[in-house]
C-alpha cells in the first residue's frame, strides 16, 4: 500500500490525537452547535407540517440524521476527489469534533479542584453544566458521585460510540451518530412536549448505543488492569450483572463497570425537573464515592478510550473498504 492509499487510515489517529491535545476550545466553531441550531429551526417546521406528533417527530429525526450523514459524506468525498491529503485532513477535522475525551476529563477535574478547595457552590454549578438532573440539594459527596457517573456514561456517548461508528463508516457515520446523540439530548424527554414527538429520536439513540455500551464493559474491564487500585474482575462482574439496573437500556453498562472497577456505589434516586425519580443503585454494597475517585475515574476513562481507539483503528482496515467508496 502506497502512502497516498494509506492516507484515509490516518484520519482517525490524527483526530484522536487532536482531541487529546486540544480538547474542545470554546473559541473553535463546533458542528455540534450547528446541529443544535438545525434541530431548533427544524422542530417547529415539522410540527407545523404534520399534525401527528409521533410521525412528525420520526420524520424530523430521520431527516436530520440522514441529512447530516449526506452532507458530511459529500464534503469528505469532494475533499478526497481533490487530493488524498486534503481528504485525510478534512476527515480528521470532522472526526476530531466527534470526540470529547479531553474536555470530559477537564470538566471532571475542574469539579475535583473546586471540591478540594472547599468551593462546594462552585462545584455544584460546574456539575450542573454536565448533568441533566437537579443538583440544588447536592453536597460534596453527591457532586463527586455525579461527576464519576458522568465520566462513565460520557466515555461511551463522547468517545467509544463515535469511534465505533467511525470504524464502520468514517467521519460521515460518526457525525450522523453525533446528530443522533444531540437529538436525544434535546428532544428525547418523557415530558408532555416531547413524549410523542421525541420518541423516535430517543429510540434511535438507544439502538445506536446498544453495541458500544456493552463493548464498554470489556474495554473498562481491561483498562482496569492499567489503573492503580482498580479491580478488573469486579468491573466485569458488576458491568454484566448490574448494567441492566438503569432507566436507560445502555447507560447502566459503563456506569456499572466503573462502579465495579472503582469499588463504589453509583446511580440511585435523583430529582429531574423538580420530580423525584427512583432509580436502583448500581454497585450495591460497595463504598460511597469520595473526592479521590474523580481522578481515578478519569484515568480509567482515558485508558478505556485508548483501547477503544486501537480497536476501532484496527477494525477500520477491514471495514472501511467494504463500506466507503473513498
Amino acid at each position: 500500500m502506497s502512502m497516498v492509499e494509506f492516507l484515509p487510515w490516518l484520519a482517525l489517529p490524527a483526530a484522536f490525537a487532536l482531541d487529546s491535545l486540544l480538547g474542545d476550545p470554546r473559541w473553535l466553531p463546533h458542528p455540534i452547535r450547528w446541529m443544535g441550531w438545525a434541530i431548533q429551526r427544524a422542530e417547529p417546521l415539522f410540527r407545523r407540517w404534520i399534525v401527528n406528533e409521533r410521525l412528525a417527530g420520526g420524520l424530523f429525526a430521520c431527516t436530520l440524521i440522514l441529512g447530516c450523514w449526506a452532507l458530511a459524506a459529500l464534503v469528505v468525498h469532494l475533499a478526497y476527489e481533490a487530493h488524498s491529503l486534503a481528504g485525510c485532513a478534512v476527515e480528521a477535522i470532522l472526526l476530531f469534533y466527534c470526540f470529547s475525551a479531553r474536555s470530559l476529563q477537564q470538566a471532571a477535574m475542574e469539579i475535583h479542584t473546586s471540591l478540594r478547595q472547599g468551593l462546594v457552590d462552585t462545584a455544584r454549578a460546574q456539575v450542573a453544566m454536565i448533568v441533566g438532573r437537579d443538583v440544588n440539594r447536592y453536597q460534596a459527596d453527591d457532586i463527586a458521585r455525579a461527576t464519576v457517573e458522568t465520566v462513565a456514561e460520557n466515555a461511551v456517548d463522547g468517545v467509544i460510540s463515535p469511534l465505533f461508528f467511525a470504524a464502520l463508516g468514517g467521519a460521515p457515520l460518526a457525525l450522523a451518530y453525533k446528530m443522533v446523540n444531540t437529538l436525544d439530548s434535546m428532544v428525547g424527554y418523557k415530558n408532555p412536549r416531547y413524549l410523542l414527538f421525541g420518541r423516535v429520536a430517543a429510540r434511535i439513540d438507544d439502538l445506536a448505543n446498544v453495541v458500544p455500551a456493552r463493548l464498554s464493559v470489556v474495554l473498562i474491564s481491561v483498562a482496569s488492569l492499567l489503573v492503580p487500585n482498580a479491580s478488573s474482575r469486579r468491573a466485569w462482574s458488576t458491568g454484566w450483572n448490574e448494567g441492566k439496573n438503569h432507566a436507560s437500556p445502555n447507560a447502566g453498562y459503563p456506569e456499572a463497570a466503573f462502579a465495579g472497577a472503582l469499588g463504589v456505589q453509583l446511580n440511585g434516586p435523583n430529582y429531574y425537573h423538580g420530580e423525584l425519580v427512583t432509580k436502583p443503585y448500581i454497585g450495591v454494597g460497595l463504598d460511597n464515592v469520595t473526592l479521590g475517585h474523580i481522578p481515578q475515574a478519569c484515568r480509567l476513562m482515558r485508558c478505556a478510550v485508548v483501547l477503544a481507539f486501537l480497536l476501532a483503528w484496527q477494525s477500520s482496515f477491514i471495514l472501511r473498504p467494504l463500506i466507503l467508496p473513498f
